[in-house]
């Protein structure tokens, strides 16, 4: 054969901004996913399964151009010309779904739901192109009692998945709240959406730049520690005044904000009804115990406010790790939703009022392991070795009553070898190992071997003639006790 004639041999690689995922990972996400969907359901929330595929111009983020669909989302055409994508997030396709459902569904309907989304987007590190997500939403609800819910289920989900009380934070703030403030800066007409650009993205970088940082960028401008220099909003002095008291106003209590706001704002038609809102809000929480340890009025988020109608919800992690030089590192937000008035309307060409929150498993997880160190390891299946292939009817009828009996039990399936088959126990982890060769079987009995104590023995034994001596992780059972005596080695751990 020719170096030309050479076989093609693909090259085995994972796509950029993808990766494979195993054992303790998964299962740890499983885990945590079922306590949250768990709370959505005390809560009364269905399950709903929508399509991997949307055609794209139902996502509507997202509109095909003359070639193909806009950066962002991954697509291909159908035989029928028709662009589909993968879809970005669950909202989208749930609005879809209620339009095409709307007369059948009950108002409110409030669904929840589990699955991969897809962004076309740069990846970088812990930013991956597919990912989790796990939302709850309520459509046909109107503010501010269904957002009041929302907030409270969003933290009781957070705590089902492993954040204790006191560690996060649902924060809260509201599109009319915003409104009022650009009503008041003179910053709400058509002539001011540049610079009502510009403040919105200088309010957001408040935690990086803190306040004499943002009160440059809605000035002139700002040069950083490079020298670069970023244009400012250029509002006027006592336009800039307003939005630094409006960041200011956040308090130690939800009741005490809402006093502040209305110095500034209550002026506004819009933020009136955005205190009318966060007062009926405020007031249900605190009667149910969510108190401002767990849901805060916090004026400083904004990222989320040019998409969302109303309320918009934010968990953060209050607690630090430290990253891989000792560094003390916060991670920050890992969910968030709000209301969403417009997007049925999109389809009906009327306003349906929405409200949601998701929760950012992937980031929550990573946030729990980097605090608590790794993943606890998963316990393998119980091994049931071979020493007669013959035999084979008699091993998987070990392995079937082990799994009657709600035991992971797998027979060992690649030959007769026994050190292989210690070898291939040790790798998946397996707790115990069933032995019965023509002795056993003879006598009735079987072997039990506790990998894991044995394991934990062969480290403090160095005499190997001593070991095999001893062998205390090796026991004799009766054959018609198996399940018996492998439930009772595996409670020794």
């Amino acid at each position: 054969m020719t170096k030309k004639d050479k076989e093609f041999r693909p090259k085995a690689r994972v796509p950029r901004g993808f990766r494979d995922r195993l054992g303790e990972e998964l299962i740890a996400e499983k885990a945590m996913l079922e306590r949250i969907t768990d709370v959505y359901a005390s809560y009364g929330f269905d399950p709903l399964e929508t399509p991997a595929f949307e055609y794209t111009d139902a996502l509507g983020k997202f509109l095909p151009d003359v070639d193909r669909p806009n950066q962002g989302v991954f697509s291909l055409q159908d035989d029928d010309e028709q662009w589909m994508s993968l879809r970005y997030d669950l909202t989208a396709p749930l609005a879809r779904f209620v339009a095409e459902h709307f007369d059948g569904l009950p108002k409110p309907f409030r669904r929840y739901a589990v699955g991969r989304v897809w962004r076309n987007e740069k990846p970088g590190p812990g930013r991956y192109r597919e990912f989790t997500q796990c939302d709850a939403d309520s459509v046909g609800a109107p503010a501010p009692y269904a957002d009041t819910e929302i907030a409270m289920m969003f933290a009781d989900a957070v705590e089902a998945a492993g954040v204790p009380r006191g560690d996060y934070v649902i924060r809260i703030s509201d599109r009319k709240l915003m409104n009022g403030l650009l009503d008041v800066a003179g910053l709400s007409g058509e002539e001011q959406a540049g610079q009502r650009l510009v403040t919105l993205r200088a309010m957001d970088k408040l935690d990086r730049l803190g306040t004499d940082g943002v009160r440059q960028l809605l000035g002139e401008g700002r040069k950083d520690d490079s020298g670069d220099f970023t244009d400012g909003a250029k509002l006027s002095g006592d336009q800039a005044d307003i939005v630094m008291a409006f960041m200011a106003a956040t308090k130690g209590t939800n009741e005490d904000t809402i006093r502040a706001l209305k110095d500034i704002i209550g002026a506004s038609d819009a933020g009136q009804a955005g205190l009318a809102d966060m007062a009926a809000m405020a007031e249900t929480l605190s009667a149910l115990g969510y108190d401002e340890t767990r849901v805060l009025l916090d004026l400083s988020i904004v990222r989320g406010l040019e998409y969302y109608t109303g309320p918009v919800f934010e968990a953060d992690l209050t607690f630090e790790v430290a990253d891989e030089k000792g560094r003390p590192v916060r991670f920050g937000s890992v969910g968030g939703g709000g209301r969403y008035d417009d997007l049925v309307k999109r389809f009906k060409g009327q306003e349906v009022p929405a409200v949601g929150c998701s929760v950012g498993v992937s980031r929550l997880l990573s946030a729990l392991q980097t605090r608590e160190g790794a993943l606890a390891k998963a316990s393998g299946p119980v091994i049931v070795t071979v020493f007669d292939k013959a035999r084979m009817a008699d091993y998987q009828l070990m392995a079937a009553e082990l799994r009657a009996a709600g035991i992971r039990a797998e027979v060992y399936l690649g030959g007769s070898n026994f050190g292989k088959q210690m070898k291939y126990a040790d790798r998946r982890d397996a707790p115990v190992a069933i032995i019965q060769g023509e002795d056993e079987r003879a006598n009735g009995e079987i072997q039990l071997k506790d990998l894991i104590l044995g394991a934990t023995l062969s480290k403090e034994i160095e005499d190997n003639k001593a070991w095999r001596e001893d062998q205390p992780a090796q026991v004799s059972a009766p054959r018609e006790k198996l399940v018996e005596a492998v439930r009772e080695m595996l409670a020794r751990h």
